[in-house]
């Protein structure tokens, strides 16, 4: 069975998720990828590596042979790239072309569905190391939001999305930049959230804090990942406020950059005990 899905497939980026996502569509594409960037020397790079691919000498190039159009540039060069696109003549068959993005929506691609683009946000929710390979492996089982300016549109990144192997979960226009927040807030916090508990192991005199942090984090982690709220453990599960009373005790004298994130988290974790019905008044007085 035939791996060919589209006529021509093109990209536009040279950066970590533009790599993985030509070399993943390569197969799936009856005619050489054809690829833009603003580099030369790294455009050429790329192509070589995919093999199946070619340099584009200008944007408009992609408009008019391509029927899959991905831009995975930067944020604050997305606005460029429409503009350069728009100017340029469009094929006799309008493509799907999308953005990458987690944060936008299609919203910024509205003057290419005016033109008669099919239009679309598809964000791969995992993260990108330069390891194309593995990445386009990664890709399969992993989920996707998905925005469409059309039901067509939609259709087709969910065609296209499944071609990859993975999961996409639709993200209405105006929930974007929330689904975007929570994100970050999972997996940006949790690396300034280690680093805190690190400074404060390192003021107990633990002399490798990620080491000794590791077993319990990954754990915890995993558990979080299959239980959700239910994998909560710890003295505040347990009401014992004189341990947490020690807690701030401790930070306060010893590591008291740490104390205002600890607060913040004790409380919001409060917050969730009190929406599963536990009465969190005495612990709450304890940050007051």
């Amino acid at each position: 069975m035939s791996n060919i899905s589209y006529r021509r497939v093109g990209i536009i980026g040279t950066g970590r998720v533009a790599r993985a996502l030509a070399l993943a569509l390569a197969p799936h594409s009856a005619e050489p990828l054809l690829l833009w960037g603003r580099t030369p020397a790294t455009l050429q790079a790329m192509a070589t590596n995919i093999g199946h691919a070619a340099h584009a000498e200008d944007l408009s190039a992609l408009m008019q042979g391509c029927d899959l159009i991905a831009i995975a540039v930067s944020d604050d060069a997305m606005g460029d790239i429409v503009a350069d696109l728009v100017d340029g003549p469009m094929g006799s068959a309008p493509p799907l072309l999308f953005h990458v993005s987690g944060r936008s929506g299609v919203s910024l691609l509205e003057p290419l569905r005016a033109k008669g683009a099919a239009t679309a946000a598809i964000h791969p929710a995992m993260t990108f190391t330069g390891d194309a390979p593995t990445e386009v492996q990664r890709m399969a089982g992993a989920r996707f939001a998905v925005t469409g300016s059309s039901v067509q549109a939609a259709q087709g990144a969910h065609r296209l999305v499944a071609l990859l192997g993975g999961v996409a979960v639709d993200i209405s226009e105006a929930h974007r930049a929330l689904y975007h927040a929570a994100l970050c807030h999972a997996a940006n916090h949790l690396v300034t959230l280690i680093a805190g508990a690190c400074h404060a192991l390192e003021a107990a005199g633990a002399d490798d804090p990620l080491a000794l942090l590791a077993p319990l984090v990954r754990a915890a982690t995993d558990n979080s990942l299959t239980k959700g709220f239910a994998a909560l453990s710890g003295p505040l599960l347990r009401g014992d406020g004189e341990t947490i009373a020690t807690h701030l005790a401790a930070l306060s004298k010893d590591c008291p950059a740490l104390s205002p994130a600890y607060r913040a988290m004790a409380t919001a974790t409060l917050d969730e005990l009190e929406r599963d019905g536990r009465d969190v008044a005495a612990l709450r007085a304890l940050f007051a």
